[in-house]
């Protein structure tokens, strides 16, 4: 047994045991369910620690309406073969109800109207505890949220109040009105992710592997052209090149890297020599230094 698996399999049950957590502590946990690799290891991981039961609380995904057409097949796919629950609200309806308002222009996206919808879906459900697949070495506001991250009766969350975790010890006591984000795979890191899912035998959405896509150039990004929702200039060619996503988000903000790595190994070896974060693939983190940081205090995850 090498190092790696060593490792794995030591963050495997620190997140076990953050489920099992959750269940004990809360009466209606919900797990925020994407479609992307870290959701996707969410599941596996909630499977193992509740089996042979089946996965005691519902998925969730908050659609935008501009996900990648494979990210929503495959959604669709897992939640029949497991038997699960799987709850969507969508973007467009808090569009249509004037509660958001859409942006335009060039660097247009939805992702930050997601916390309106998501924000009133918890109240919608009474979630007390919504399981999230942020980790710490994603980005700098992420690295400062506790595994058990208490958010306020609005649905906010204040970066300079939070809870004490010392010896593994989670408090789940919230007051009426609040509720907890709770991050299992938090002390994970991208190869970690990617070595479970190798180690794990994952089903995963293609376009985590190399294919052949149309797509153009816009500030040293590579985006995708195959649907209307990416804003493109005349000028912008086409060009259809060998790529794949490190990460999955809109495809309005979610920009792919050059690759041939066909298949899980080659994913991991190009992760393992990879110097660049995958958030750096992701144009609403580069708005400000503090994007990130800013929608999480409005109650984004």
């Amino acid at each position: 047994m090498n190092q790696r698996t060593i490792q794995v399999d030591a963050l495997e049950s620190e997140a076990i045991y953050i489920f099992r957590e959750v269940v004990a502590q809360f009466e209606k946990p919900v797990l925020l369910f994407s479609g992307g690799k870290d959701s996707i290891t969410l599941v596996r991981l909630a499977q193992k620690a509740f089996y042979p039961a089946k996965i005691p609380f519902p998925l969730m995904h908050i659609d935008t309406g501009h996900n990648f057409p494979e990210t929503i097949k495959f959604r669709d796919d897992l939640v029949r073969e497991l038997g699960v629950e799987l709850i969507v609200r969508n973007v467009q309806d808090n569009i249509d109800n004037g509660s958001v308002k859409e942006e335009t222009g060039r660097y247009a996206s939805r992702n930050i109207l997601q916390t309106e919808t998501l924000l009133d879906a918890i109240e919608e459900f009474g979630f007390d505890a919504c399981i999230g697949g942020a980790r710490r070495d994603e980005e700098k506001a992420r690295a400062k949220e506790r595994i058990f991250s208490v958010r306020d009766d609005f649905g906010q969350w204040d970066e300079k109040n939070q809870r004490p975790e010392l010896f593994d010890m989670l408090n789940g006591k919230i007051d009426l009105g609040q509720n907890v984000r709770v991050f299992p795979i938090s002390n994970w890191t991208e190869l970690d992710v990617w070595s479970y899912i190798q180690k794990e035998n994952i089903k995963i959405p293609s376009i985590y592997f190399a294919h052949k896509r149309k797509t153009f150039l816009r500030d040293g990004l590579i985006w995708s052209a195959d649907d209307a929702v990416v804003y493109r200039d005349k000028e912008e060619e086409v060009v259809e090149r060998m790529v794949r996503f490190r990460t999955v988000g809109d495809m309005s903000c979610t920009a792919a890297v050059l690759s041939d790595a066909v298949d899980i190994v080659k994913v991991v070896e190009e992760i393992r020599d990879s110097s660049i974060s995958e958030r750096g693939a992701r144009i609403d983190d580069k708005r400000s230094e503090a994007a990130m940081e800013k929608r999480k205090q409005q109650g984004y995850f």
